[in-house]
C-alpha cells in the first residue's frame, strides 16, 4: 500500500538522461567531422565521475574534516551500527565523526566493503539514541542500494551531456561543413549549450531525490521504526536552517551524500536541491506506520 515505487522513477529518470544525451548526439554528429575530440571531451567526463566514484569515501570525508573515531569514543554509535549491519547481514562500515556542530550525518563508499559512515558532533548532540538509530538505518541502506554507484554514474551522463554541448557551441563554427547549410546553426548550437546541460542537472538532482525517498522507506524498514526518522528529520529541518554549512566547493560535491540538505536554499533554488522537501519525507515515514491525513 505505502510503495512508492522509486526503483522505476529512477529508472525512468536516467532513460531521460539518456534521451538527452542521444538527442544532442544525433544533433551533433551530422555537423561535425572530427569524433575523436568530441570523444575526447566524453573520456574526460566518464573520466572524472570514475575517479569520484572510485574515491567518494576519501573525497567526502576530507571534505567535512572528518576523523575516525573509536568504539571506545562512540559506543551508542557502533552499538547502533554493528546492530544494523548484522541485521542487514552486511560488513561493518568505518565509523567517523566531523568536528562541525552543524547537524548532518551521510555514508559514502563504493560498496558495503569499503563503506564509512560519518556522524557530526551537531546530529549527536541534536538526536536522542532512537532518532540517532533511524538516520543510520538511512544512511547503510544507501551503502546497501548502492546508491554512490547509481550517483556516480547519473554524474557522469551529467557531465558528458554537458561536454558536448560545450563541444557543440566552441567547435561548432571550426569544425562544421564547408557549405553554410552544413555548418551547425550559432542560435541552435547556444541554444543546446545551455538548455543540454540544464535538463541533464535537473534530472541528475531528481534521481538524487529519489534515492533519498528510497533511503527513507528502506532505513525504516531495516530499523523497524518509521518514526524515529520522521522525529529525526523534523530536528534536522531546523537545526540545518540555523547552522548551515559554507557553500564551498567541496563541501557542495558532497551534499547530495548528506541525510539533510546542509545549505540554505529558497525560491527557483529549490528546483535544484539535491534533496526532496523534508515535509514529504516525514509524511512518507508516518504513512509507513500507519499514519492517515
Amino acid at each position: 500500500m505505502h510503495r512508492h515505487h522509486n526503483g522505476v522513477k529512477t529508472a525512468v529518470l536516467f532513460g531521460a538522461i539518456w534521451a538527452v544525451l542521444l538527442l544532442i548526439g544525433g544533433l551533433l554528429a551530422s555537423s561535425f567531422r572530427a569524433p575523436v575530440i568530441l570523444l575526447v571531451f566524453v573520456l574526460i567526463g566518464v573520466g572524472t565521475s570514475a575517479y569520484g566514484y572510485w574515491n567518494s569515501a576519501t573525497l567526502a570525508l576530507r571534505a567535512m574534516r572528518a576523523r575516525p573515531v573509536s568504539e571506545a569514543e562512540q559506543p551508542a554509535t557502533y552499538h547502533i551500527v554493528r546492530e544494523l549491519s548484522t541485521t542487514a547481514r552486511q560488513p561493518m562500515p568505518r565509523l567517523y565523526v566531523s568536528p562541525t556542530m552543524a547537524p548532518n550525518a551521510f555514508a559514502t563508499g563504493r560498496n558495503p566493503e569499503n563503506a564509512a559512515v560519518c556522524c557530526t558532533e551537531g546530529i549527536l548532540q541534536m538526536l536522542d539514541e532512537r532518532e540517532l538509530r533511524g538516520v543510520l538505518g538511512h544512511e547503510l541502506m544507501h551503502v546497501y542500494n548502492r546508491d554512490i554507484l547509481t550517483s556516480s554514474v547519473a554524474g557522469a551522463l551529467a557531465g558528458i551531456i554537458t561536454s558536448v554541448a560545450q563541444f557543440g557551441l566552441f567547435f561548432g563554427s571550426m569544425l562544421g561543413g564547408g557549405r553554410d547549410e552544413d555548418r551547425p546553426n550559432p542560435l541552435a548550437m547556444l541554444l543546446l549549450s545551455l538548455m543540454a546541460p540544464l535538463a541533464a542537472t535537473v534530472i541528475q538532482l531528481a534521481i538524487s531525490r529519489t534515492r533519498e525517498y528510497d533511503a527513507d522507506e528502506d532505513g525504516a524498514k531495516l530499523t523497524g521504526d518509521p518514526l524515529a526518522l520522521a522525529s529525526a528529520l523534523r530536528k534536522l529541518e531546523l537545526g540545518t536552517r540555523q547552522l548551515p554549512l559554507p557553500p564551498e566547493r567541496e563541501l557542495v560535491n558532497s551534499s547530495h551524500m548528506m541525510i539533510a540538505n546542509p545549505f540554505r536554499g529558497q525560491g527557483v533554488a529549490k528546483l535544484f536541491a539535491t534533496h526532496p522537501p523534508m515535509a514529504e519525507r516525514i509524511a512518507r515515514l508516518e504513512a509507513l506506520a500507519g499514519y492517515r491525513r
